[in-house]
């Protein structure tokens, strides 16, 4: 008969615990729907899942390091740029850590 502490029991038990929680979240993540998913099973994603996915940028915006207010308009789907901020004086001169103000453009559809 082979001795086997009470330790080594209790340890052996919960690895076995543990490996079958880890499965069952392996299992639970793989079941997780995505707004892609939705869409393949035929259901339309809310209005406020959309306005989170076509949402550029925040309203106020720090410029990066290489961007221009052209790449920043196009980015951000807002071509009024340097009329909303007055502080811009010259549309060449963006540097990084410029904070300005961000309006998105919404075309209507008639």
């Amino acid at each position: 008969m082979v001795c086997v502490s009470i330790s080594t029991e209790i340890a052996e038990k919960m690895s076995w615990y543990c490996a079958i929680l880890m499965a069952v979240m392996l299992v639970l993540s793989c079941c997780e729907s995505s707004d892609g998913d939705m869409e393949l099973a035929g259901l339309q994603p809310t209005k406020t899942t959309m306005m989170n996915i076509n949402r550029g940028c925040d309203e106020i915006y720090v410029v990066k390091e290489g961007e221009t207010l052209q790449t920043i308009s196009e980015k951000c789907g807002d071509p009024y740029i340097v009329e909303e901020n007055p502080h811009v004086n010259d549309p060449d001169d963006v540097f990084p850590g410029l904070v300005i103000r961000i309006t998105p453009y919404i075309k209507t559809r008639y």
